[in-house]
């Protein structure tokens, strides 16, 4: 079976802003990210995005204009040598679409990804910046860490939680809060 990183996008690998990013100009990639999580992939963990893009039924954005985004994030993992297995996302906003599986806090997202790629969830982790993506890690069996928005992903701190014997964690940033 493989082991997974599983991340949140706005506010873990790119910088978040009050409203929805509608263009790829305001798409800032937080490239300090990408260290630590290229010594996660080079140890065998496929790093994959689970992320809520409510934006695209509210027509505010178009599913091309996210995959440009998310080209532009994997091209930057891959110029340092890793790269992003899939960019799992959820289109829906409950003020305007049906009710789905996919939209955090629920798992949608995350169980497809565990079938897909044969991941067992007991050797994987979520990373977000929302109560919501740590839930959703809960949800599929998954070990969540909540990080404050744009904070460096801490490596050691994940290594802890995937050895460890505590279920969720905050970064010791959020524990002080």
């Amino acid at each position: 079976m493989n082991k997974a990183i599983f991340l949140d996008r706005d506010g873990v690998l790119n910088h978040e802003i009050h409203d929805y990013i509608t263009r790829l100009e305001d798409f800032e990639i937080l490239d300090y990210q990408i260290a630590p999580l290229k010594k996660l992939y080079d140890e065998g963990f496929l790093l994959i995005i689970i992320t809520n893009q409510g934006g695209i039924a509210k027509q505010r954005y178009t599913e091309e204009t996210l995959a440009e985004m998310h080209n532009a994030l994997n091209e930057r993992f891959e110029e340092q040598g890793a790269s992003i297995k899939h960019a799992y996302y959820c289109p829906h906003h409950p003020t305007v679409s049906e009710e789905c599986d996919c939209r955090k806090p629920k798992s949608g997202m995350l169980l497809e990804a565990i079938e897909t790629y044969n991941i067992d969830p007991a050797m994987s982790v979520m990373i977000g910046d929302k109560p919501r993506d740590v839930e959703a890690a809960n949800g599929a069996g998954v070990k969540g860490i909540l990080i404050s928005p744009d904070e460096l992903i801490d490596y050691d701190l994940v290594k802890r939680v995937l050895a460890g014997s505590e279920f969720n964690v905050l970064s010791e940033k959020m524990q002080a809060i």
